[in-house]
């Protein structure tokens, strides 16, 4: 598992046109799609709750710079290809959520019953994301509630 990879994979997929907003969202969606297949994830690190939803602090700082803009290809990493499992989650996100706005996004990590939900306290900083949530929150929008 590699965030830098998945980011690329998802910049790629997204022909150079995401925010480092909605490549943090994307990135979120496609690490639950892992952990629901009974992987490992796809993110280096955990995910924090932060105001805009999860965020993977690597991948935020390296791509902070950006502001709301396109990020550029800043990755050194390859993506992955449909060689690799990561690929197909990735991909999965991609055709459904890759060109929803980023206010779509936040709407769907803000879910009340998600796993940024269930952590997230205004005001405070670095809180952790355990991906146990998040795979509760995969279970819980697989049964539709």
């Amino acid at each position: 598992m590699s965030t830098m990879r998945a980011a690329r994979t998802i910049w790629d997929g997204c022909d150079g046109k995401v925010s480092n907003l909605s490549m943090q969202k994307l990135l979120y969606l496609s690490h639950m799609l892992e952990l629901g297949a009974g992987r490992d994830g796809i993110a280096s690190h955990e995910f924090e709750a932060w105001d805009y939803g999860p965020v993977e602090p690597g991948l935020y700082h390296h791509l902070k710079a950006y502001g709301s803009s396109h990020v550029p290809n800043v990755f050194s990493s390859q993506p992955y290809t449909g060689e690799d499992q990561e690929y197909e989650s990735i991909t999965e996100v991609l055709q459904q959520l890759g060109d929803a706005p980023p206010s779509k996004l936040v709407a769907i990590t803000h879910w009340d019953k998600g796993a940024w939900s269930k952590n997230y306290i205004p005001g405070m900083r670095r809180l952790s994301i355990p991906d146990e949530d998040i795979l509760e929150e995969y279970n819980l929008r697989a049964k539709g509630e």
